[in-house]
């Protein structure tokens, strides 16, 4: 058929081969990967562990059962028996029937299934045909027809006739609704059943069927096949299979739906009989007088679709073909194809947008460098002119933004957005999580709180954060040309997949193809991401494109062994390998790496005794750390990231940044002497301390929480360095904000983002910044060497930077600057990021997957304004 369409084989959406339209159990990765340890050594010969699972299944001893290189294999076995020299087959049925009783010379008489009789088998014309003692077969349900009949009349039919032997073929049985009659339990002793089991766990290519029939006939039959005839991986899945009852109903749920939708969509369209099926396929006709399905089979297949032809069937012409029940974007594939090939240009075929072309990043890992990665491909795509936007269906990160309207999102996606040269928009982050706790998390839905949750809340909670996550992706794409998503943590989560909604499945719902990055840095790159892609499903593996090597240093010919080696074990290619980038000049997502110690490279500083050093404060659940990041950018600026007191010494300025808890983190720092050292500092007036947000909070006499938001507490003592009382309220101040620091009267800007309300207990205590209200944003002591506000951000503004370094130059005796000597801007940062990274990966493949071209691109930095 490929040959036939011009395409690969691949390419071909085959509804010629019914198969589970779930595709194979999620777990058949990790089976595969055990059994991989296994085939060092012969399989069981007797397949115990199988068997077991089938008596287990059917409810039957295990003599009675006897696995088979699939249904094919054990049906060979059971003509092989001999003992008859004609055979009659009910048809149209199984063309193999008639095949193997050739191959066993044995006469064949057909027993035609006609139309006008629903396709049904005549159990009294069949008794009729048995005078002489015969091999019968019969496919329940029927392939093609999906017809069932009433076991009952076999079983009376197999009495009258006891010389005659039934097989009965139930490979497509188990697709049948509610509890049907079988025939592998209550069994006449003339009746043998085949089940294949590749067929409803979709593993044809590992062969896996089973026979039922008494005792003796199956050890006759064992003696007919090959020794070791199931291998040590089909005989794993299978027992695990059999025992998996609920991908069963599952399937044969969304089977029922998914065949009742296709044939809904199938008797709209002209000239196309379909007919009622118990299988996962339906039998259809040309209904046009005077025309095959040979011409509609080749307009198909043009349009790489793949039907069933059914005129080698017994009874049947080309008049009739055969579709499999696929999955839901596929059977919607099929009907547009079949309108376009049967000249219908309108019709009820189920309404879906055009999906906007979307790649996605995903790690085998937090902190394998998705989210700047996901940022350096947005950057790219506007540069080549393409109208782009980020999307992160759930962030978890205590380092959030608000936006002009002041609602809450993920700061990633704030820097991605800037990539895009777009302005901060929830849809892009429709979900964030703030952990307040090892255990619950404050939940955030398009930019509002909803509450806070223990994880065992939230996971009741997803259904609806799904929606909420899909309306806002669907608004998004709606406005661009282009997707880039994100995902988090990893897709290989086993205990998180079967509700995840920021990884695999918002890839299927965007349909988009999938980059799974690995951080070399940290070691272990190459097991993680074949590891990982071994505990995917097939359709999720299906997603991923390639893989790209993060934060490599050294080099990258030395990596070419093992890029063979993965691209072997996984059959996806490396995409590129990006080297570790320094001096980025970007964001951090989340405070993974500010408390994994990392920093900007400080080559370019001035010499150390011509540097301020100022102590950040790393607290257990800090927040908004991006706060410091414009002071790494100053020459004469040394920034360390202090968790102990003994490491503390006596910088220039010590900042206790945001907090997500600021009773618990203040207990903290109490607890681990962090506050007294603080407070000592504070006494010999050597040191400028500064707190932001939570850490303004800390700065107070004390911390009232009358509404247990963050203790069972109600009143906490604070640090008792400023004059101030704060109380936590339920509600949550989100909004951005511009003012003034009023001792140097520079502007300063950012947003504010916190449940507290902080009052001055002093006469005494200055403003130290205001809005444009004239409200205080802060306040602190009258030398100005002790303050604190709730502006995040105010080191964003150069001037104010460059004056408050200064001030520490001066304090330390040192000349101050004066002029700005950095701009805090991440725009060259991100042209920057998105030059190595298009060097890096292979922008063509990740092109043709979004279905551009090459020759679609510009050249780069040209933006499409």
């Amino acid at each position: 058929m490929a040959e036939q369409a011009g395409c690969a084989a691949d390419e071909i959406l085959d509804f010629s081969a019914s198969m589970n339209p779930l595709g194979p159990p999620e777990w058949l990765g990790s089976e595969v990967g055990r059994a991989l340890n296994e085939v060092t050594h012969y399989p069981d010969p007797d397949c115990t562990d199988l068997i077991m699972a089938a008596c287990e299944a059917y409810k039957v001893w295990p003599a009675q059962v006897l696995p088979g290189n699939g249904a094919s294999e054990l049906l060979q076995a059971v003509v092989g028996l001999g003992g008859y020299r004609r055979a009659v087959i009910p048809s149209p049925t199984y063309v193999d029937y008639e095949r193997l009783c050739a191959l066993h010379r044995l006469e064949t008489e057909h027993l035609p299934l006609k139309l006008e009789n629903g396709f049904q088998v005549d159990f009294v014309k069949l008794g009729s045909m048995l005078t002489t003692p015969s091999l019968v077969f019969l496919c329940q349900p029927n392939n093609p027809t999906g017809q069932a009949f009433d076991p009952a009349d076999l079983r009376e039919v197999a009495a009258m006739f006891p010389q005659s032997r039934f097989i009965v073929d139930e490979s497509y049985a188990e697709f049948m609704q509610g509890h049907p009659d079988r025939l592998v339990k209550n069994r006449p002793s003339n009746v043998i059943t085949i089940i294949s089991l590749t067929k409803f766990f979709s593993i044809p290519g590992l062969r896996l069927g089973l026979a039922f029939a008494d005792p003796e006939t199956i050890l006759r039959m064992k003696n007919r096949l090959p020794a070791w005839s199931v291998n040590a991986m089909a005989q794993r899945v299978g027992a695990r299979a059999l025992r998996d009852t609920d991908y069963a109903e599952r399937t044969r749920e969304q089977t029922r739906l998914l065949r009742n939708s296709l044939a809904s969509a199938l008797r709209e369209l002209p000239g196309i009989q379909v007919f009622p099926s118990n299988a996962n396929f339906l039998l259809c006709k040309m209904d046009r007088l005077g025309m095959d399905a040979l011409p509609l089979y080749e307009k198909l297949l043009k349009d790489k679709v793949a039907i069933r032809l059914c005129g080698n069937f017994e009874g049947l012409d080309n008049q009739w073909f055969r579709i499999a029940v696929r999955g839901e974007d596929d059977n919607d594939r099929l009907v547009r194809a079949l309108r376009r090939a049967t000249g219908v240009s309108r019709g009820p075929v189920v309404k879906r947008n055009r999906r906007t072309p979307a790649i996605m990043l995903q790690g085998t890992c937090s902190n394998a460098g998705k989210s700047v990665l996901a940022a350096a491909l947005c950057r790219i795509l506007l540069q080549d002119g393409f109208r782009v936007a980020p999307f992160k269906a759930q962030n978890m990160s205590l380092n959030s933004y608000v936006t002009a309207d002041g609602a809450e999102m993920g700061r990633a996606q704030v820097t991605q957005a800037a990539a895009c040269r777009l302005g901060p928009d929830v849809r892009m982050n429709p979900v964030l999580l703030k952990p307040g706790s090892d255990v619950g998390s404050q939940i955030i839905v398009m930019g509002r709180p909803v509450g806070n949750m223990s994880v065992r809340e939230y996971v009741q909670f997803k259904p609806r954060a799904w929606e909420a996550v899909k309306t806002a992706y669907d608004s998004l794409a709606n406005e661009h040309e282009v997707m880039v998503l994100e995902g988090a943590g990893s897709p290989a989560e086993i205990n998180l997949k079967h509700h995840d909604i920021v990884n695999m499945a918002m890839a299927r719902h965007a349909d988009a193809s999938v980059i799974l990055a690995g951080d070399i840095d940290r070691g272990g790159v190459f097991a993680s991401l074949v590891g990982t892609m071994n505990l995917l499903t097939p359709a999720e593996r299906k997603r991923v494109l390639g893989f790209a090597i993060n934060r490599f240093r050294g080099d990258a010919s030395l990596l070419d062994p093992a890029l063979s080696f993965t691209f072997q074990n996984t059959g996806k290619p490396v995409l590129g390998v990006v080297p570790y980038i320094h001096n980025l000049g970007l964001p951090e997502e989340d405070s993974v790496s500010f408390k994994d110690g990392f920093r900007p490279d400080e080559k370019d500083k001035l010499p150390p005794d011509q540097c301020v050093d100022i102590a950040v404060i790393d607290l257990p659940r800090i927040s908004n750390f991006n706060d410091i990041d414009p002071l790494y950018a100053e020459p004469d600026v040394h920034v360390r990231i202090v968790d102990s007191a003994l490491e503390l010494g006596t910088p220039d300025a010590v900042i206790i940044p945001g907090s997500k808890s600021t009773v618990p983190d203040m207990k903290a720092l109490k607890g681990m002497g962090m506050a007294a050292a603080i407070r000592s500092l504070a006494q010999n007036g050597t040191t400028r301390i500064i707190g932001i947000c939570g850490g303004f909070q800390m700065l107070g006499e004390r911390v009232d929480d009358p509404f247990g938001l963050e203790s069972d507490c109600i009143r906490q003592e604070g640090f008792g360095l400023l004059p101030v009382q704060t109380e936590l309220t339920q509600d949550k101040t989100l909004k951005r904000t511009v003012g003034v620091h009023c001792k140097s009267s520079m502007r300063v800007h950012g947003y504010e983002i916190h449940h507290g309300e902080t009052r001055p207990l002093s006469s005494e205590l200055r403003v130290a910044l205001r809005d444009r209200e004239d409200q205080p944003l802060g306040f602190g002591l009258p030398d100005g060497r002790v303050w604190g506000t709730y502006l995040h951000g105010l080191f964003d503004s150069d001037d104010f930077r460059r004056w408050f370094v200064d001030q520490l130059r001066m304090d330390k005796g040192l000349e101050p600057l004066e002029h700005v000597q950095t701009t805090f801007n991440i725009e060259a940062g991100l042209d920057h990021l998105a030059s190595v990274v298009r060097e890096s990966l292979d922008m063509d493949q990740i092109y043709n997957a979004l279905g551009y071209g090459p020759c679609c691109r510009q050249a780069p930095l040209i933006y499409k304004l």
